[in-house]
């Protein structure tokens, strides 16, 4: 592939981690189940009212599959808000009966109370604290004989709905963020699919170009000139069967030129005129074969000291001369052709002038003809080059690329 056409990395296996929020809901459920089992078993082990006890237990045990039904999904946020108020309203049913029957129950609240902030906004899961608290507090003060005892559960209270506010404002605010930066990454993900989209079409363009633009002055070009050898072959074969046969002659040369080009535009190598030699020499030869081609003279000529350029700037500089022999082969009909290559201190120029027809270059883009000279000049403003054309009706034309050496 040639190195003025974008190419874009093969597609990388993107190995995506799971999201931190749903592979930390796993743990908080085991978390969850640890302290349920743990509830039970001691209420079971008080002993001191088992009928009270049992009843606790039972209660207990139906936050399982309550949270099986209903919890799971409120705690990934995925379920809707009447679904998780309900969960929640029955979760503080259950909790409080379980309480009443036996005090020892509010253990579970370790459990029940960060679910609240894990399915809903701060405000929501503070009242529903206050509201899972409310029943063991209740009798706790019910119970109480003392004074002392009073102000101790107050006191204790007002510590741990203060630690659960600044607990549950903080898991919240990480809960939010790490939404909104999910959110985020899934957005430049899609941003990063709709570029690598463009990225593909884009380079599949600029290849159908870079193909259209190197079988116009190759292949296109070569077919041109074999078929006017052979009909001028044609007009000679009875008056003059010597000029006939070198007419042929030619146009064989040019079809074997013709199918190396071909072979070099299949397999992405240089243009075949300069995968053997100099730059110098494959103009050389262009200048010579398009001579004998039109029976007129062709002058080649150098100057400066020759040296190898880079090799899509002799591309260019190549193409820019095979395209300008063709139009000088179709719509000039010139007597005499020269084709100049200068050596600066940091540019080459070609110049390949003729003294054809002429014609208006304004006019020409205007209607919108010429698609070799808009090709050429995409050419050469990849290489950071220019390009000029000189021309009037009758005056000839000078086509002159200067490119960066």
């Amino acid at each position: 592939m040639p190195d003025d056409v974008p190419l874009e990395a093969a597609p990388r296996a993107v190995t995506r981690e799971p999201d931190a929020w749903r592979w930390g809901v796993g743990r908080w459920e085991a978390y969850f189940a640890l302290v349920l089992v743990s509830t039970v078993i001691y209420v079971l082990a008080g002993g001191e009212a088992w009928q009270r006890d049992a009843v606790a237990a039972v209660l207990l045990v139906a936050l399982a599959p309550w949270y099986l039904l209903l919890g799971r999904r409120s705690a990934d946020r995925a379920a809707p808000p009447p679904a998780t108020l309900g969960y929640l309203a029955g979760a503080v049913v259950l909790s409080g009966a379980a309480a009443i029957a036996a005090p020892e129950s509010s253990l579970v609240l370790f459990a029940l109370c960060p679910q609240a902030f894990m399915m809903l906004a701060w405000r929501g899961a503070m009242l529903t604290v206050l509201a899972l608290n409310a029943t063991p507090a209740l009798r706790f003060l019910w119970e109480s004989t003392t004074v002392g005892a009073v102000v101790s559960f107050s006191l204790w209270a007002a510590v741990t709905m203060g630690f659960s506010a600044f607990f549950g404002f903080w898991v919240d605010r990480i809960i939010r963020q790490s939404r909104e930066r999910a959110e985020l990454i899934a957005e430049l993900r899609a941003t990063q699919a709709e570029l690598a989209a463009a990225n593909r079409r884009a380079g599949a363009m600029a290849e159908r170009e870079r193909l259209a633009a190197e079988i116009h002055d190759t292949l296109a070009q070569g077919f041109t000139s074999i078929l006017m050898l052979l009909q001028a072959a044609d007009s000679h074969l009875d008056q003059d069967p010597e000029q006939a046969r070198r007419q042929i002659s030619l146009a064989a040369g040019t079809a074997r030129e013709n199918l190396a080009e071909a072979r070099a535009l299949v397999a992405a190598l240089p243009p075949a005129g300069l995968e053997s030699s100099s730059l110098e020499e494959a103009l050389q030869r262009l200048a010579e074969r398009f001579g004998e081609e039109m029976g007129i003279p062709v002058e080649f000529t150098t100057s400066g000291p020759p040296r190898r350029l880079a090799a899509g700037v002799e591309v260019v500089l190549l193409r820019a001369a095979q395209e300008a022999t063709a139009n000088i082969r179709k719509h000039a009909g010139a007597g005499h052709v020269s084709v100049r290559l200068a050596y600066g201190g940091d540019t080459a120029v070609l110049e390949v002038r003729d003294d054809g027809a002429g014609f208006d270059p304004d006019a020409a883009a205007e209607a919108g003809r010429g698609f070799g000279l808009r090709g050429m000049r995409e050419r050469v403003t990849q290489v950071g080059g220019r390009l000029e054309v000189g021309s009037a009706p009758g005056e000839g034309t000078v086509l002159t690329v200067e490119v960066p050496a």
